[in-house]
């Protein structure tokens, strides 16, 4: 049996929405398990500055970078990942993230685009952010407080997933990722620069990859 097989199993409700609630723990551990934890590339690795190349063979290749990433964001104690946070140039992420009421969301999505929210839904969370490939830094973004990203599944089935409070603003960061954004990049050049102040004056508590 593939590993694109024995994938999550999770499939979608009745609006096409992923359901990423359900068994969490179990899935998350088998990606886990199966997976090989990369370092993580950090800010002016050239993969983080351009937007990755879309997902388009949906097979076990995909299926172990998807591994993985879920491997490397657990030793990374992060909450969302994209492919090119570990160098490779392709619209994928995954994620591991609680929103505001703890309930948590686990999933990956391939080629996701970020629906533009009407007028009435967007209502600005400034709450802090951060991210793996800027370790130790964090500054206050401004991003609306609910998301919804369509995309395809590991299978190249089409899905939604749709996100609130702290889950939304991941949603939101890591389909930046793929697009050639960091957070740091919608900071003011003050903020951006005080980010990077922060980040060399710290220590990334996981492997990352020294630019040149």
């Amino acid at each position: 049996m593939s590993q694109q097989e024995t994938d999550e199993q999770t499939g979608v409700d009745d609006e096409g929405f992923l359901v990423d609630t359900e068994d969490c723990e179990a899935r998350e551990a088998a990606h886990r398990e199966r997976g090989t934890s990369r370092p993580i590339t950090v800010v002016g690795n050239p993969v983080l500055h351009k937007e990755c190349q879309d997902v388009t063979e949906f097979d076990d290749e995909l299926a172990q970078l998807i591994d993985d990433m879920f491997a490397s964001q657990r030793t990374a104690q992060g909450v969302g990942l994209a492919a090119n946070q570990i160098g490779v140039d392709r619209k994928v992420f995954v994620y591991d993230c609680p929103d505001d009421d703890g309930v948590r969301h686990v999933g990956a999505i391939c080629n996701p685009v970020l629906e533009e929210l009407a007028p009435e839904r967007r209502n600005l969370d400034d709450s802090n952010e951060g991210c793996l490939s800027v370790p130790t830094a964090y500054a206050a973004l401004a991003r609306p407080d609910y998301a919804v990203v369509r995309g395809q599944d590991v299978r190249g089935n089409a899905v939604k997933v749709r996100g609130s409070g702290y889950f939304a603003r991941c949603l939101q960061h890591e389909t930046d990722h793929l697009y050639g954004y960091l957070y740091i990049d919608r900071l003011s050049k003050r903020d951006r620069k005080d980010a990077l102040k922060q980040m060399a004056e710290g220590t990334a508590r996981y492997e990352v990859v020294p630019n040149d």
